[in-house]
């Protein structure tokens, strides 16, 4: 399941969620987070992750703040005020598209 099209799809929304819940994070972070929420089900990789992160730092989603930690660089993503909104705004589509989708996934069949 890790590389569904459905998984891919939701992956920039995910991301923000986890920032919304977190505050800021690093990227491998991030890939532990998911695969350890979902039990291994999704697994991030760098080439999905990082190329997701970099678009939403230049829609003006989030923003980086860099650290050394152990003599290296980290990349910190956090929400900015635009992010904070655009995360509200993802939530509650990707929400009505799973409603809407279960819907039609058990839509009883008519009688007569």
């Amino acid at each position: 399941m890790s590389n569904s099209n459905l998984f891919k799809g939701s992956l920039s929304t995910i991301v923000l969620k986890l920032l919304k819940e977190e505050g800021r994070m690093y990227g491998y972070e991030i890939t532990q987070k998911v695969k350890d929420a979902t039990k291994g089900k999704f697994k991030i990789t760098e080439g999905a992750l990082y190329p997701t992160l970099h678009k939403l730092e230049a829609d003006g989603i989030l923003e980086v703040e860099v650290e050394k930690v152990d003599n290296r660089l980290r990349k910190y993503y956090r929400l900015t005020e635009k992010g904070t909104t655009e995360t509200a705004k993802k939530i509650s589509e990707l929400e009505e598209y799973i409603k809407t989708l279960q819907e039609v996934i058990f839509l009883k069949p008519k009688i007569g």
